[in-house]
C-alpha cells in the first residue's frame, strides 16, 4: 500500500471512528451512559466518593504517600496496553499526530463534528487539574510527571485505542471502549487498577480546590473559613474541613441526580475549558504588566492559545442544555457570593480607615473631660497597626473610662510555618511615656498555636518590660503620636526587666479536688522587678512598677463586634449585595483571634457600620 492510500485509509477509519463516538444520537448516549453505568454502579460510585473525601483530613503528603503508586501503576499500565494495540493491531495510527488529519475532519463544517471537540475535552479531564496543585508540590515535579508520565501515558493510551477500534467492527454496539481494547489477560488487571484509580482520579482537583480558596481567603474575596495547614513544610499544602463537606454534599447530588455520565461530561468539559480560556487571558495580562515584555508579544499568545480555547469553548457551549447549564449555574452563584464578601470586606475596612482616631484624641481626654483611668490592663485587638480602632474610641465616647495600662494588639500572619520568638513580637509606644499607652504586633506562622491565654499574655508583659529597658530615654515617642517599633528577641536569664513568680491560687485542698473530682485551680504568675541596679533607671523602674500593679489588679481584653446596615436610598443592586454579605457574615466563622479569652474578661463593643 503506498503513502497516499495509508493516509486515505487512516482518514477514513478515523472519521468513522469520530463519528462514531460523538456524532451518536440521543437514543445512543442514552445507552451509552447506561452501559458505563454497569461499571460502576451508582451505591459504589457514592461509596467511593464518601471514602475519597473521608480521607482528606490526613493531608496531601499522606494521601499522595498512598494514591501515587496507585496513579503511577495505572498510568503505565495504559500506557503499555496502549503501545501494544499500537503495534498489534495498526501501526499506521501514528499518523494520527499529525495536524491535517483534524483539519480534515471539520474541513465539511458539520455541526455534529464540531460538536465532538466537547468530547475530546475529556481526554484531558484530570490532567489539567495538576496545575492547579502548585500549593501542594513544587513546580519542578508537576512538570516532571506530566512530561515523563501523565502526558505519553495518556497519548499511548488514546492511540492505542483507536488503532483497536479501527481494525475492529463492533457493528453499532455501545462498549467501553477502554476495556474492550484491553488484551485478554489484561482484563483482570485493568478491573482492580480501575478501581482504585477511580477512587484517586478526583484527587487533583480537590487539592487544588483547597489551594484556590485558602488563597481567596488571604485576598479577601472568600468567606472566612477554617483552614488546616497539614504540612510544616510546605505553605500551600492545606485541609479545610467545611469545603471539604460541601464539596462531598455537591458530588453526591449531582451524581445521584443527573446519574448521566453523558451529561456530567459535557459540565466538566466545560469547566475544563472555562478554566483555560480564563487562565490563557490572565496570562496574557501577567507578560505585558508584570513581566512587562512587549505588549505586541503578549497580544500574539493571546491571539495564538486563545483561538485554540475560542474553538473548544463554542464547541461545549453547542452542550448547555445537556448538562453544561449547572457549570454555568454554580459558577454564577459562587461568583455572586465571592464578589458580595469582597466588596463588604474592603467597605468595612474602608470605614475603619477612615474613622480611626489618632493618639491625640486619646491622650487629649484628661479628668478634666471626665474620663477616668482605672486600675488594671486593658488589651485591645485589632487589625490595624497605626491609629486607634474606631470601636474603641467608640466604646471610651460612650463610657469615658480606660485601663491604667492599654495595649494594642495586632495579629500578622507570615506564609512560614513557625516565626522565632526572636522575631516574633514588635513593641512600640503611642504617646507620651505618662500614659502608658502600647503597642504590640505578633506575628506567626501557619504551624504556629498561640492559644494558651495565660501563656501569651505572660510572654506579651515580659516583652513590654523589656522594650521600657531597652528604650532610648531621648525617643521621638516622646513628642510623636506613633513611636518606633522594636523587635524584641529572646528572654535571657539575668536581663529580664520581669522576674516571673508562680503561685498557687487559693482554693480547696488537693485532698479535697481529689475527692470531688474537679480539676486543679491554674496558677497565677505574679511579676516582681528584679534587685536594684544602678543600670536602670528610676523613671523604668517606676514604669515596671506600675504594669506589674496593673496586672495584679486584673486583665480586661476588648474586641470589636461591628454590625454592618445600608444606607437608606441605596440602589438595589447595591443593597442585594450588602445583603448576601450580611448574611455570610453572620453565618460564617468567626475573626481568627489567638487567644483563649475568658468570658468574664471579655468585653464586645458593638458598633454599626452605615453603608
Amino acid at each position: 500500500m503506498s503513502v497516499f492510500s495509508a493516509s486515505s485509509a487512516l482518514e477514513r477509519s478515523l472519521s468513522q471512528l469520530f463519528h462514531q463516538l460523538f456524532s451518536a444520537s440521543p437514543k445512543r448516549e442514552d445507552s451509552l451512559s447506561a452501559d458505563l453505568s454497569k461499571y460502576v454502579p451508582l451505591p459504589s460510585a457514592c461509596a467511593i466518593l464518601i471514602g475519597l473525601f473521608t480521607l482528606q483530613h490526613y493531608g496531601t503528603h499522606k494521601i499522595g504517600f498512598i494514591f501515587a503508586p496507585i496513579i503511577s501503576l495505572w498510568l503505565l499500565f495504559i500506557g503499555s496496553v496502549g503501545a501494544y494495540n499500537i503495534f498489534h493491531w495498526d501501526r499506521q495510527v501514528i499518523c494520527a499526530l499529525s495536524p491535517s488529519y483534524m483539519y480534515r475532519f471539520f474541513k465539511d463544517g458539520d455541526k455534529n463534528r464540531w460538536r465532538s471537540l466537547g468530547g475530546v475535552l475529556l481526554c484531558i479531564a484530570g490532567s489539567e487539574a495538576m496545575f492547579a496543585d502548585l500549593g501542594h508540590f513544587s513546580k519542578k515535579s508537576v512538570k516532571f510527571a506530566f512530561g515523563f508520565l501523565v502526558y505519553p501515558s495518556l497519548v499511548l493510551c488514546y492511540m492505542g485505542q483507536t488503532a483497536h477500534m479501527s481494525a475492529n467492527d463492533y457493528n453499532g454496539q455501545t462498549i467501553h471502549f477502554l476495556g474492550a481494547s484491553m488484551p485478554g489477560s489484561a482484563h483482570h488487571g485493568f478491573t482492580v487498577l480501575a478501581l482504585f484509580a477511580t477512587a484517586v482520579g478526583s484527587q487533583a482537583a480537590i487539592t487544588g480546590i483547597f489551594s484556590i480558596i485558602s488563597q481567596c481567603l488571604a485576598l479577601g474575596c472568600f468567606p472566612r473559613v477554617k483552614v488546616v495547614h497539614t504540612s510544616n513544610k510546605i505553605y500551600g499544602q492545606v485541609y479545610i474541613p467545611d469545603i471539604n463537606w460541601i464539596l462531598l454534599l455537591l458530588c453526591l447530588a449531582i451524581t445521584i441526580g443527573f446519574r448521566d455520565i453523558a451529561r456530567i461530561g459535557n459540565a466538566a468539559g466545560l469547566a475544563i475549558i472555562t478554566g483555560m480560556l480564563a487562565t490563557t487571558c490572565l496570562m496574557s495580562l501577567i507578560i505585558s504588566l508584570y513581566w512587562e515584555k512587549n505588549i505586541l508579544f503578549s497580544a500574539l499568545f493571546l491571539t495564538f492559545f486563545g483561538a485554540i480555547e475560542a474553538m473548544y469553548f463554542s464547541a461545549c457551549v453547542l452542550n448547555f442544555n445537556k448538562g453544561a447549564w449547572f457549570l454555568i449555574f454554580f459558577v454564577v452563584v459562587l461568583m455572586v457570593l465571592m464578589l458580595a464578601w469582597h466588596y463588604g470586606t474592603m467597605k468595612k475596612y474602608e470605614f475603619d480607615l477612615h474613622n480611626r482616631v489618632c493618639m491625640e484624641w486619646l491622650t487629649d481626654l484628661g479628668p478634666s473631660l471626665g474620663v477616668a483611668r482605672v486600675p488594671g490592663i486593658g488589651f485591645i485587638y485589632t487589625d490595624l497597626v497605626r491609629g486607634i480602632p474606631a470601636f474603641f474610641s467608640h466604646f471610651v465616647t460612650n463610657l469615658p473610662a480606660f485601663h491604667q495600662v492599654l495595649i494594642f494588639v495586632s495579629y500578622k500572619s507570615v506564609p512560614v510555618p513557625y516565626v522565632p520568638p526572636s522575631s516574633q513580637y514588635l513593641i512600640g509606644r503611642l504617646g507620651p511615656k505618662e500614659y502608658r499607652v502600647y503597642r504590640c504586633v505578633v506575628r506567626y506562622g501557619y504551624c504556629d498555636t498561640i492559644r494558651d491565654k495565660d501563656n501569651f499574655e505572660d510572654l506579651l508583659i515580659r516583652r513590654i518590660g523589656e522594650f521600657i529597658s531597652v528604650e532610648d530615654p531621648d525617643s521621638e515617642a516622646l513628642t510623636f503620636s506613633e513611636g518606633r517599633m522594636v523587635v524584641i528577641g529572646n528572654l535571657e536569664e539575668g536581663r529580664n526587666a520581669f522576674i516571673p513568680h508562680i503561685e498557687s491560687e487559693v482554693g480547696q485542698s488537693s485532698a479535697m479536688k481529689t475527692q470531688l473530682g474537679s480539676p486543679p485551680r491554674r496558677k497565677r504568675v505574679r511579676f516582681l522587678l528584679p534587685p536594684e541596679s544602678p543600670r536602670m533607671r528610676p523613671s523604668v523602674r517606676e514604669e515596671l512598677q506600675e504594669i506589674a500593679d496593673a496586672r495584679d489588679y486584673g486583665t480586661a481584653y476588648f474586641l470589636g463586634k461591628t454590625h454592618l446596615s445600608v444606607r437608606k436610598g441605596t440602589n438595589i443592586l447595591k443593597k442585594i449585595v450588602l445583603g448576601i454579605y450580611i448574611f455570610l457574615d453572620k453565618n460564617c466563622r468567626e475573626p481568627y483571634v489567638a487567644l483563649n479569652i475568658p468570658i468574664a474578661a471579655l468585653v464586645e463593643v458593638g458598633m454599626v457600620y452605615t453603608i
